[in-house]
């Protein structure tokens, strides 16, 4: 492939910005780690009776679960990250 200087620089440019966003990756972190035997019965369990079928059992099961819990007093990430937020704008204002 034939280039200019101009759309070399572009393509480096473009070549960059690729290798910034691979390498600001977050790793995908499961929310529940399965042990091998659940997960080979989750892919019977889905052929047998199709993908949908499937996640909207384990979502009942799950929600039925997590609903014996007390969960009201637990903080979540969304009321970390304005609090940090609303920090580092009180250390801008100083």
């Amino acid at each position: 492939m034939k280039a200019n200087d101009l759309e070399r620089k572009k393509f480096d440019k473009a070549l960059d910005d690729i290798l910034d966003l691979f390498n600001n990756l977050e790793d995908d972190v499961p929310i529940i780690n399965f042990n091998e035997e659940v997960i080979e019965n989750i892919e019977l369990a889905k052929k047998k009776y199709g993908d949908d079928t499937i996640d909207e059992k384990i979502n009942a099961l799950v929600r039925e679960m997590l609903s014996w819990l007390d969960l009201e007093d637990v903080e979540t990430n969304d009321n970390t990250e304005d609090e940090d937020e609303k920090e580092a704008k009180e250390d801008e204002d100083k």
